[in-house]
């Protein structure tokens, strides 16, 4: 019904910045509340932040400052702005669509590598 791609992961020093997006396909996106998680190898699925359909942005207190989350509803598209990036943010990189807050549709997921 709703499909999503992540895109934007790659390999980063740390102190840079990386964006990915996220591309909502299958229904009316201004419907849709996105959201950002990670998950690194040995860890928990982490939720990263979110946006609201009518555009408020919430963080994690670990990523608070550092990340930014909008979206351009015009493109489908999500995105997370990373900025001040360190090692303990590597990690596969998924968004999350919701409906209604009750039903999930998830993407694929990104690599992000964020090297000492």
């Amino acid at each position: 019904q709703v499909q999503l791609v992540e895109s934007g992961g790659g390999l980063v020093q740390a102190g840079g910045s990386l964006r990915l997006s996220c591309v909502a396909s299958g229904s009316t996106f201004n419907f849709l509340n996105m959201g950002w998680y990670r998950q690194a190898p040995g860890n928990q699925r982490e939720w990263v932040g979110g946006i609201s359909r009518v555009g408020s942005p919430n963080y994690a207190d670990s990523v608070k400052g550092r990340f930014t989350i909008s979206k351009d509803n015009a493109k489908n598209t999500v995105y997370l702005q990373m900025n001040s990036l360190k090692p303990e943010d590597t990690a596969v990189y998924r968004c999350k669509a919701s409906v209604g807050g009750a039903i999930e549709y998830w993407g694929q997921g990104t690599q992000v590598t964020v090297s000492s």
